[in-house]
């Protein structure tokens, strides 16, 4: 089974205007709203490649429900802990053209230590030796920087393999904690290492002090240069071709989808980094917080290219 975590679930407005000018009024001509925070979009785009998962988190207040019940109407299956505070709304603001987008977020409701406590009971009712995890995105006020890693190693004593997406100190603590996997972009990848990564041996550097901490498939995403995807044994530089791109908010965790579905089909390594590439492009593609279909991501994956890895 594959099962995504979100602590911090959001519902994505998109707004499409004629032109974004600052300091003027502008009015929407079109508006869209998705389902989302960056574990939701992953069950959102495993759905789309035929794969079924369980998203788990926190929703509060009617946007909560709303949230709740449009991935329900998705046919994704849902473990959610009530919260008291409000389920945020984040804005997307996208010129019709489809060339420039501004994205502002909330910062999300409060979990208390209840609601805290009330989600890690749940983990070992859900959590089977081999299932395949994706933990996603920010965390909400209220949960402590170390959630990723305490999670991390409760999954550990159930014998799942947890995949890791986030930033900032919960990203560091949580690689601390040794995942299965990590996705990192590259900001991220450099905030981490405390220097810019500017060529390309240095990315392949970047990726082997990843592995060097104990995880097993470091998945370092590019944007338009791809992914480079690696273990100890063998790497792969899958780049996508090139395409309109009108916006990249969600891609990564697109990306996400494609690397856990071809992980839950055994799939080679470099399989697996043209998938993700394939779904993450797929869904850049398309309109609002939104994931391509299957035959979108499919014909993108027989046009993706494969690099040489950097040696020194």
């Amino acid at each position: 089974m594959i099962v995504t975590v979100t602590p911090n679930p959001v519902v994505d407005r998109t707004l499409t205007v004629a032109e974004i000018v600052l300091n003027e009024m502008a009015r929407a001509i079109e508006i869209r709203e998705d389902w989302g925070g960056k574990g939701f979009n992953v069950s959102r785009a495993l759905k789309a490649l035929g794969t079924e998962s369980l998203a788990m988190g926190f929703a509060g207040g009617t946007t909560g429900a709303k949230l709740e019940a449009g991935l329900r109407g998705l046919g994704i299956d849902t473990d959610l802990v009530p919260v008291a505070g409000e389920t945020r709304t984040n804005i997307v603001i996208t010129n019709r053209k489809g060339t420039e987008y501004v994205k502002v977020n909330e910062p999300g409701p409060t979990v208390s230590a209840t609601e805290l406590a009330a989600f890690f009971e749940r983990v070992p009712r859900v959590a089977r030796p081999g299932d395949l995890w994706g933990l996603c995105g920010s965390l909400p006020p209220g949960v402590p920087v170390d959630f990723y890693a305490q999670l991390i190693h409760l999954l550990h004593e159930h014998g799942v393999q947890a995949l890791l997406d986030t930033s900032g100190e919960p990203l560091r603590l949580g690689l601390a904690a040794r995942p299965y996997a990590a996705k990192p972009n590259l900001p991220e990848v450099e905030a981490w290492l405390g220097h810019p990564v500017a060529t390309d041996l240095a990315l392949a550097e970047a990726v082997d002090n990843l592995l060097e901490l104990g995880i097993s498939l470091v998945a370092l995403s590019l944007g338009a240069n791809g992914l480079m995807l690696a273990t100890e044994a063998t790497q792969a530089w899958i780049k996508p071709p090139q395409v309109a791109a009108p916006n990249p908010v969600g891609a990564g965790d697109a990306l996400v989808a494609g690397l856990l579905w071809a992980l839950s089909e055994g799939l080679p390594l470099a399989e697996v980094a043209a998938w993700g590439v394939a779904a993450g492009t797929a869904a850049a593609m398309q309109e609002g917080v939104s994931v391509g279909t299957w035959g979108d991501v499919k014909a993108i994956h027989d046009q993706v290219r494969h690099f040489p890895w950097p040696h020194s």
